[in-house]
């Protein structure tokens, strides 16, 4: 279910924007297929956002073959962060889709440096809603769509 990117899906698109070096970041790591930045509205300093260079809206729709390299840029990014920062750990995480929280309707993988009683949370904390099946039928349901 892969989609290609298109230049009508990302001509307004402020990430592909910034990429095409149209709009200004503060970019922190490039490569072939990914560009890593600063977020403007950091919810702490060093919050950075790596996304791939194609417009796709949805971790679903990058094709196989890229989801890998994403995922080397936010391994590299996240390894700098911990030297640079002196972070202690980061969080790592992807608002994927609208009812998610995700707000640039183009992939970015968020990365945040963490340390010892900075008051944050864990990706436990973001949302509680009590499960109405059992953990088998939810099991053969993802198992019946994979």
């Amino acid at each position: 279910m892969s989609q290609s990117p298109t230049q009508s899906a990302s001509a307004g698109c402020i990430f592909c924007r910034i990429v095409r070096g149209e709009a200004p970041a503060h970019v922190v790591y490039e490569d072939e297929h990914v560009m890593a930045f600063l977020d403007i509205h950091p919810l702490v300093e060093g919050h950075t956002m790596v996304i791939p260079k194609g417009h796709y809206e949805t971790l679903e729709a990058v094709p196989p073959e890229l989801v890998g390299k994403v995922f080397e840029g936010v391994r590299k990014v996240s390894e700098a962060m911990r030297r640079a920062l002196r972070a202690e750990a980061t969080t790592i995480g992807i608002n994927n889709g609208r009812a998610a929280g995700q707000v640039v309707p183009h992939l970015h993988v968020h990365i945040l440096p963490r340390y010892a009683g900075d008051g944050g949370g864990t990706i436990h904390s973001i949302i509680h809603r009590p499960a109405n099946k059992s953990l088998e039928e939810v099991q053969k349901l993802l198992q019946g769509s994979l």
